[in-house]
């Protein structure tokens, strides 16, 4: 399937920009054929024109019609076959397996979303009956219902090319809300963005969509962006990155003369507590375990654990986690930008004084360090995510050190506790603590892997999310491009139409 390397604005191609970027193998460091044109200021003022006329027809578009276009994405995505495959594993070196898997899970999410449009009570369609003969005043009648806030800036993911991406979860929560999208193409895999959204556009033809109900553009700068999220036009905006691209685009975005929502993402370094009883009945499989998670997609994921937490009685269990890292092969790093900060946080953290290594590799490989619940109460930078295969043990001298610790974490997207029965009773302030911490709290699991469900909360206090309110994965992401809205007195006649 040939590329054209353009904007997307509608059923429009566009390449009036000069400035041109390419992919590159991750894998290789060999940058790829296409060429693709960065987007002109001109470009994105189209492109988001034309979403919010499109907005003035999709926003009336009934659920079961936005089902059957989200569930022919879907179709479209599927009908791409190998070459999608084949195209995001060159982009990102993450194994065809994976991508597959990812597959599945976006494909599964569009259908989620269809089911929900289609049961339509996402819409909490809440009605309060008038009482005319109320004293001393008449009660009018009050009908309460979420509606779409408008055209909608979506920024893709670097480590999940397709499930955080194009047609992944902040695109099929806005288009399900009935919002156009904007799509910010991730530089990183900008082959497989044009792909989806090629797809996406012959699925809205195909549902009878209006022009302009989606549209992409690519940028390997960072005034595309900066742009899009301050158009006047935009009215939210969906991101999942890192703390200092997500901080920036909250910053202009709250700037600007009409400050707008942004549901930013900015990572997490997902505590993981490790209490006696649980180590002492199963130590040597939880440390297989946990090695497993920290380095699972090379420790890309927004959810592989960072930190852990035992107590210095416990040191033999450290001992068998750095044993299984050792002997861990990871595969190459997204970009060679995350390659050298991983690098980069890793050699900061090793020069400082309190904290040790217990594996003995160079460049990218499984890494951990040990510190003192002490040192990292006084040095909070050290439990701040290093985006890799890395993990920090938090060694405590005592239940009220741990809990010390817990008490000063900031926000996470996740925190696990592994424990016995008796555990959870002797430690019950941590799971308190916790509660107030993360957005996901695991009991003897791991945090990596996130079902999309309708239960799901991917988010979390500030740092790891600017929201705590929402969720990035689940069907409940629907309410970060609604309002609600109230009607007092609507006529009979009216009660019908779609607003």
């Amino acid at each position: 399937m040939e590329l054209t390397g353009g904007q997307l604005i509608g059923n429009t191609l566009a390449k009036a920009g000069s400035r041109t970027f390419t992919g590159f193998n991750p894998a290789t460091g060999e940058a790829l054929s296409t060429i693709f044109h960065e987007a002109t200021g001109a470009e994105i003022d189209r492109a988001v024109e034309l979403a919010d006329q499109a907005f003035q027809q999709y926003r009336k578009v009934r659920g079961a019609e936005k089902a059957a276009f989200l569930e022919t994405i879907a179709e479209e995505i599927l009908g791409l076959g190998a070459v999608l495959i084949e195209t995001a594993s060159l982009e990102t070196a993450l194994p065809e397996a994976r991508i597959t898997g990812e597959r599945g899970r976006t494909v599964g999410q569009l259908r989620l979303f269809a089911g929900m449009l289609r049961d339509g009570k996402w819409e909490n369609d809440t009605t309060d009956p008038a009482q005319p003969d109320r004293q001393p005043l008449p009660k009018p009648a009050l009908r309460q219902v979420q509606i779409p806030i408008g055209p909608v800036a979506v920024f893709g993911a670097s480590n999940f090319p397709l499930a955080v991406s194009v047609a992944g979860g902040d695109t099929v929560s806005a288009l399900a809300a009935g919002c156009p999208v904007v799509f910010k193409a991730h530089p990183a895999h900008p082959a497989t963005c044009e792909l989806v959204g090629r797809a996406l556009l012959r699925a809205a033809a195909k549902t009878g969509m209006p022009d302009g109900v989606f549209s992409m553009v690519h940028g390997a700068s960072h005034e595309v962006g900066m742009q899009l999220v301050q158009h006047p036009l935009i009215k939210a905006v969906g991101f999942t990155g890192s703390f200092r691209g997500g901080k920036a685009l909250f910053d202009l975005a709250v700037r600007r003369p009409e400050p707008i929502p942004v549901y930013a993402e900015m990572g997490s370094t997902n505590p993981v507590f490790f209490l006696p009883g649980a180590l002492q009945k199963n130590a040597a499989a939880l440390a297989q375990a946990f090695a497993n998670s920290v380095t699972q997609g090379t420790g890309q994921f927004c959810t592989n654990p960072g930190i852990f937490v035992a107590l210095n009685s416990d040191k033999s269990f450290v001992g068998q986690v750095a044993e299984h890292l050792n002997s861990i092969s990871v595969g190459a790093m997204l970009t060679s930008g995350i390659r050298d900060a991983f690098l980069n946080g890793i050699a900061h953290l090793k020069t400082q004084e309190g904290i040790s290594s217990l594996t003995h590799t160079e460049d990218v490989a499984p890494t951990l360090l040990i510190t003192t619940t002490a040192h990292a109460i006084d040095n909070p930078g050290v439990t701040e995510e290093v985006f890799g295969p890395s993990t920090i043990g938090i060694m405590a001298d005592n239940k009220a050190s741990v809990l010390a610790f817990a008490k000063s974490l900031q926000g996470h997207l996740t925190a696990t506790i592994h424990g016995t029965a008796e555990d959870f009773a002797e430690y019950r302030e941590l799971i308190d603590i916790l509660t107030l911490k993360v957005g996901r709290l695991v009991f003897n699991g791991f945090p990596t892997g996130v079902e999309v469900s309708p239960a799901m909360v991917h988010g979390g206090p500030f740092p790891a999310t600017t929201d705590a309110r929402s969720t990035s994965v689940g069907t409940t992401a629907i309410y970060r491009f609604t309002r609600p809205f109230c009607f007092q007195d609507l006529p009979g006649g009216l009660e019908g139409e779609k607003w």
